[in-house]
């Protein structure tokens, strides 16, 4: 598993360059909130939004998730524990007064850049009155 990237991802790098060519300034693998012990793949601490890049496989795309039959038992509880650690995380960032984004790695960057740019910038046709990105937005 030493293979696998932590951060510096493909489709992260991909995100990161379109954000910045959109003028955006962030930081790359950071805490939202120090004290938790949980890494945002981006964040914009001023407006207080944080970005996941999320890998298909390691959180349970509903698309493109395939079920391993070697040690089937060992990945379905690895997985369904990402995807709780996964909701947990939203919930307590949200709780602090973050705007969580979650992009799935098979997403159009441009998209999944639009809707971060939209996020990032204010734009009250996505937020709620909490300033929490509206649930149809979100690909989790």
């Amino acid at each position: 598993m030493r293979g696998n990237r932590s951060k510096d991802t493909r489709p992260e790098l991909r995100l990161r360059s379109l954000l910045h060519r959109q003028g955006l300034r962030y930081r790359v693998a950071a805490r939202p909130l120090p004290e938790l012990r949980r890494t945002a793949d981006l964040i914009f601490p001023r407006p207080k939004v944080a970005v996941f890049v999320d890998g298909c496989f390691w959180h349970g795309c509903p698309e493109h998730l395939r079920e391993s039959h070697k040690n089937a038992d060992f990945w379905r509880n690895k997985i369904e524990g990402n995807r709780t650690r996964d909701a947990e995380t939203d919930h307590l960032l949200q709780k602090a007064g973050w705007t969580v984004i979650r992009v799935w790695e098979h997403e159009d960057p441009e998209a999944a850049a639009a809707r971060v740019v939209s996020v990032v910038r204010g734009s009250p046709a996505n937020q709620n009155d909490a300033g929490h990105v509206d649930p149809s937005l979100s690909s989790l």
